[in-house]
């Protein structure tokens, strides 16, 4: 059966990302595409699936337009529509080229309201639609345009009709008045919700309380009447929105308009990936670099830095054509220690400091010694599973809140033992895991004064986060001051602040395989190339062996491999064995082994694995399995904090402490 091509929404703010992308999306057999499951899993994530779900509730008459067939869909909604009153959810408009689905369709007369309901954070009390330099927001504007599409197609169809337009969003302002909200909307069949009212609940009134409901006409003319702006041009909706439309029906590909906005394109491929990469099409054809140049590097990869679209205007396309005076100035701010953001993208481009060269890659002894003379053992490792999601769970808490539901936690001795100390796991439904985390963090970490370390400041904005429910709390816990003078002590100007490695690896260590990047899933490998002692170490089966190193999740009889050395001496990365586990965080058949697989190495998977055990009804197996993942995925976290760790005491001449 032949789908009809028609630019639908999604595929019109596609192709204002850019107007190439038309020709790869949906070909799923052809082109890899890295966000061919992603919306899904933030949908999930978030809770957008409930928010849809939930707006709903504020017409309880409304009628769902549940056809996905096309053609079956627009004649249905026709009919509805020939009347003079009536609420569609999801109709289906189509005028020439153009198809879209509304999310809910207001019709009184002659009169329309338009309601595009969007999961994204809003603050009735702080709106922020525009910007401090005027003009709309650049983070609500796709949201905005987005409306402005089908309020335009919905004109074209109705064109003596008086359309309103509006966005319907969670308010962070608002509190939720009950516990479970959580359990009044199950997910099913990947995506389907069912809601289950809990008696007593007005649904319509919990709608209208958390959800804000705001008229955007203003800002929809706006668009509609200035140009819009895309990678490569600017062009009037009535023009640009039918160019389009017919190069997606013909199935035919644009001219590529490259640029900095390359760098997010989600049609990359390597040269080993079985499907095509439609990124490297477009700049082989714009640039005439080969596959080997671009594979070399180009501007795009170039860490942190804000010029790239200037460098491609000037026919700057290979890493190797950057130079120094590219960059902005090299010279150290005041007080700045280890490397500043251009002498780090310096290091990318090839050029490491001889004085720094430990053998191709770049260590700053004298700052690591510095900072670690200041370090008091034992040494805390700790990483936290966090989610945010669009309805809160519990009474009192509002929209978009900070959830964390579970933690891992390695120690280093002096004397240079290891062990997973402890770990916390929260994800039962209807269970609220902020206070008890907390709780069982300070039991983790107040049996001593040892240093405490992070990676990124995330944990650092979660602790806060919960410091702040606690102020809040209309009934807080009989530990509320305990609690909140344990959290703050770990947190920025604590008498024990959390040591920021992400932040140390940025200013003291650089190895070309990270290009830059400081994720621990980018250093870790980095540091196993480059270090004798951890390939030693943990190329044994030492990792939760009896008489080796204390494990919660991986002991047994025999210990556990976490490093494979091939032959030819190539070392493997540990995050990628947690592939294997993926198909325990993501049950189900509506996700291939590969995608379960990319989820995981994108790091999405605990809080879409969270958000599953809060939505669905699942069976105990099920629940066991994810639960049993998610600690062993933590907790490889901690144990690669203790990894890098190790590596860069084993570079420096002495060892501090």
């Amino acid at each position: 059966m032949i789908h009809p091509r028609y630019l639908t929404k999604s595929r019109f703010k596609l192709a204002l990302e850019c107007p190439r992308k038309l020709f790869y999306i949906g070909k799923r057999d052809e082109y890899r595409d890295q966000m061919a499951e992603n919306d899904f899993m933030a949908m999930l994530a978030e809770g957008g699936y409930q928010v849809g779900e939930l707006a709903k509730q504020s017409y309880p008459g409304g009628i769902e337009i549940q056809e996905r067939d096309h053609a079956l869909a627009e004649a249905l909604t026709s009919e509805h529509l020939s009347g003079d009153n009536v609420v569609l959810f999801e109709p289906a408009i189509r005028v020439g080229d153009f198809f879209i689905r509304i999310d809910i369709l207001v019709k009184t007369g002659q009169q329309f309201e338009l309601i595009e309901v969007k999961a994204k954070s809003y603050d009735s009390l702080k709106p922020r639609f525009e910007g401090a330099r005027g003009g709309i927001n650049n983070a609500m504007l796709p949201y905005l345009q987005d409306a402005a599409f089908q309020t335009w197609v919905l004109r074209q169809a109705f064109p003596k009709a008086k359309i309103s337009t509006f966005l319907m969003m969670p308010d962070k302002s608002t509190r939720a008045p009950v516990d479970g909200i959580n359990q009044m909307f199950k997910i099913h069949e990947h995506s389907m919700v069912e809601v289950r009212p809990r008696p007593g609940v007005d649904m319509q009134e919990l709608a209208t309380t958390l959800l804000a409901k705001i008229p955007i006409d203003n800002y929809v003319d706006h668009i509609l009447s200035t140009p819009l702006e895309y990678p490569g041009g600017s062009a009037a909706m009535d023009e640009v929105a039918f160019v389009w439309a017919k190069a997606y029906r013909e199935d035919r590909r644009l001219d590529p308009l490259i640029g900095a906005h390359c760098g997010r394109c989600q049609f990359k491929a390597d040269a080993t990936d079985a499907l095509k990469s439609g990124f490297i099409e477009c700049w082989k054809q714009a640039t005439g670099l080969t596959d080997s140049d671009i594979a070399k590097g180009t501007v795009l990869d170039l860490w942190n830095f804000r010029g790239k679209q200037q460098l491609i205007d000037h026919g700057i396309y290979r890493l190797s054509q950057v130079q120094r005076e590219d960059l902005k100035d090299f010279e150290d701010e005041p007080g700045e220690e280890g490397l500043s953001d251009p002498q780090r993208q310096w290091l990318q481009l090839g050029n490491i400091s001889q004085n720094y060269d430990h053998g191709g890659f770049y260590f700053d002894s004298a700052l690591m010694t510095w900072e670690m003379a200041q370090w008091r053992f034992p040494l805390h490792m700790i990483d936290f599973e966090t989610a945010a999601v669009a309805l809160p769970f519990y009474k009192g808490m509002r929209p978009y809140e900070a959830i964390a539901f579970q933690f891992s936690h390695h120690v280093v001795e002096k004397n240079g033992c290891i062990r997973h100390a402890g770990q916390f796991l929260c994800v039962e439904p209807g269970a609220f895991p902020n206070y008890a985390f907390a709780r069982a963090l300070k039991e983790q970490l107040e049996v001593d004064v040892g240093s405490v370390f992070m990676w990124s400041p995330h944990e650092n904005t979660i602790l806060n986060s919960i410091v702040r429910q606690l102020a809040e709390d209309a009934s807080p816990p009989d530990d509320v001051e305990e609690l909140t003078l344990f959290l703050n002590g770990l947190t920025k100007g604590g008498d024990r602040a959390m040591v920021d490695l992400c932040l140390l690896a940025q200013k003291g260590f650089f190895h070309p395989d990270t290009k830059g990047s400081n994720s621990i899933k980018k250093v870790l490998p980095a540091v196993l190339k480059v270090s004798d002692v951890l390939r030693d170490t943990y190329s044994k089966p030492i990792y939760g062996a009896p008489s080796g190193i204390p494990s919660s999740n991986f002991s047994r009889p025999d210990g556990f491999v976490w490093i494979e050395v091939t032959s030819d001496g190539q070392v493997g990365d540990p995050y990628a064995r947690l592939k294997q586990y993926a198909k325990d965080l993501i049950p189900g058949d509506e996700f291939s082994t590969e995608d379960r697989a990319s989820i995981v190495a994108e790091g999405g998977a605990a809080a879409t694995a969270y958000a599953r055990l809060q939505f669905e009804d699942m069976d105990g197996d099920s629940r066991v399995r994810i639960k049993s993942a998610l600690l062993r995925y933590c907790e490889l976290d901690t144990l690669a904090m203790v990894m890098v760790l190790q590596a860069w005491r084993e570079f420096l001449p002495e060892v501090p402490g």
